[in-house]
């Protein structure tokens, strides 16, 4: 073979590994897909007020509130935020354990705010 033979040969085969190699990074550095969760917070209810999310999901729930400021609270998975009408306020999460996890309304709303709650679901 001429050298010019060698020479394109091997930058082809550098410039194959270099894809590839390319390629794997991308992969392994790809984000997961996360979930949009659309909830309205209106008085005195969430809706929906059942969330159902699987474990190691990454979500993003996505709140707004055509009334009032409300709150949305879930302890047990150290989530919290404000809800602020007119405005989408987006709490990204994993959930992390599986169980059935209540959460609530923490800003006072009205006459029915000790009502609002409702439950996130970790199958």
């Amino acid at each position: 073979m001429t050298s010019f033979t060698h020479s394109t040969r091997r930058t082809l085969i550098c410039a194959a590994g270099a894809l590839a190699l390319g390629s794997a990074a991308g992969f392994a550095f790809a984000k997961p897909k996360v979930r949009v969760i659309k909830i309205v917070a209106k008085k005195f209810e969430f809706v929906p007020s059942e969330i159902h999310v699987k474990k190691g999901e990454s979500v993003s729930l996505e709140f707004t509130a055509p009334e009032v400021p409300m709150g949305f609270n879930l302890s047990d998975m150290g989530l919290r935020i404000d809800i602020v009408p007119g405005k989408v306020a987006k709490l990204p999460f994993t959930a992390d354990k599986v169980g059935n996890f209540p959460f609530l309304c923490d800003v006072f709303c009205g006459s029915g705010h000790e009502d609002m709650n409702g439950t996130l679901i970790v199958t």
